[in-house]
């Protein structure tokens, strides 16, 4: 789910839920067929709706890997786009956040069920919003009711003019706070990154110390991710990297790689490498004690709005399951920011995983908004089908 209104669901996603939305379908493989034929078919698929550049990863049971890449990492000069090419990590970040605060818990150092009040008393508040209501796990859940307000753009004349403010995380929450909420707290689900926001604020008074240094210290150093790398107000991304495009409207195509998180406090830039290592490692209860990862596994129905791009899905705390066409469901959390589209999955065991990285968001429409992200869910959906497969 795309991290602010920055992105390709700005203003027509409430279009798109008037409109029916066409389901991942897996595409049978010929006879003889590999996995790596499978994925690079996908990411071409993609590529032929017009997004300028696509990177794929996914990892069979064994560990081998299948690697497909498709378009340029640059409109400018036709450079191939990096088959280990970093890109923002946008709202995956929050199963970051969550995997955090769940350790927290086990630790003795909160209880899902403090409200925010306990920790961060006065903040949300206002407007009906009232902190003595909401829990840690309502924040996590998206159940929470708080609006999802938050600076974006939804022009190339906003992008320019609002691509390198700064805001605090106290700024950010303090905007939700002027709408009223969007349901009582626990009576609904809406996404709300001012939600996630307010869990960064409670990791720090928990802990001492800022979200992102806890998110470093406790998962990517541990698992060896270091291609993980947290950019904080920094409007580059390490190299390699595709430049990000941002379709607006006809003929407005804009390179949008130069900006500043929105939330800059836990803003990360990864590869499809890093990425899978780390649903991996979470689902296969590396990173979590069974009872905390049975707990973030507790689903509750998305809205019917975002139904339309995750049929059938569910949210548990910072996770979503969705099915699968073979039977089952898979565990993922996408990401869309300042250009990038990253969706992903992973198997209940954390034994097969796949990620795809898009370097343009195709916004301008609900058509094209559907059209980007069935096929990169059909391309998640075909790599967790597919037994085996693979190269080293």
């Amino acid at each position: 789910m795309p991290s602010t209104s920055r992105t390709r669901l700005a203003v027509v996603l409430a279009t798109a839920v008037l409109l029916a939305a066409e389901t991942a379908t897996a595409v049978a493989r010929p006879a003889g067929d590999s996995a790596g034929d499978q994925l690079r078919r996908d990411t071409e698929a993609i590529h032929a709706l017009g997004v300028s550049g696509v990177q794929a990863r996914a990892v069979a049971p064994d560990g081998r890997q299948s690697v497909a890449t498709s378009g340029t990492a640059d409109l400018r000069t036709g450079h191939p786009v990096s088959s280990d090419g970093y890109f923002r990590m946008a709202s995956t970040a929050k199963t970051l956040v969550a995997t955090v605060v769940l350790q927290l818990e086990a630790e003795g150092g909160l209880s899902l069920d403090d409200t925010v009040d306990h920790w961060l008393p006065g903040v949300v508040r206002g407007n009906g919003n009232d902190g003595g209501r909401i829990t840690i796990r309502r924040l996590l859940q998206h159940t929470s009711g708080i609006h999802n307000a938050g600076p974006g753009y939804t022009t190339a004349e906003e992008y320019y003019q609002q691509r390198h403010d700064v805001y605090s995380p106290e700024q950010l929450v303090a905007r939700a706070m002027a709408y009223a909420p969007d349901f009582p707290p626990g009576e609904g689900w809406a996404y709300s990154n001012p939600g996630y926001v307010a869990l960064g604020m409670i990791i720090q008074r928990v802990t001492g110390r800022p979200a992102h240094q806890e998110i470093e210290d406790r998962v990517l150093r541990p698992l060896g991710l270091d291609r993980t790398r947290w950019t904080g107000t920094s409007s580059t991304l390490p190299r390699p990297h595709a430049r990000a495009y941002q379709l607006f409207g006809p003929g407005s195509l804009v390179d949008v790689t130069d900006q500043v998180a929105v939330d800059h406090e836990t803003s990360f830039a990864t590869t499809t490498r890093d990425e899978n290592r780390f649903l991996r490692a979470l689902l296969a209860g590396r990173l979590l004690p069974p009872r905390q990862l049975a707990e973030m596994k507790q689903t509750v129905p998305v809205s019917a709005e975002v139904q339309q791009l995750w049929p059938g899905g569910r949210y548990g705390l910072g996770l979503v399951e969705r099915p699968l066409t073979c039977g089952g469901t898979y565990w993922s959390h996408e990401g869309g920011d300042g250009g990038y589209i990253t969706l992903n999955g992973v198997t209940d065991d954390g034994r097969q995983s796949a990620v795809v990285s898009m370097s343009e968001a195709r916004g301008d429409t609900a058509e094209h908004i559907l059209a980007q992200e069935n096929a990169a869910a059909a391309l998640i959906d075909n790599a967790l089908c597919t037994e085996g497969g693979g190269t080293s």
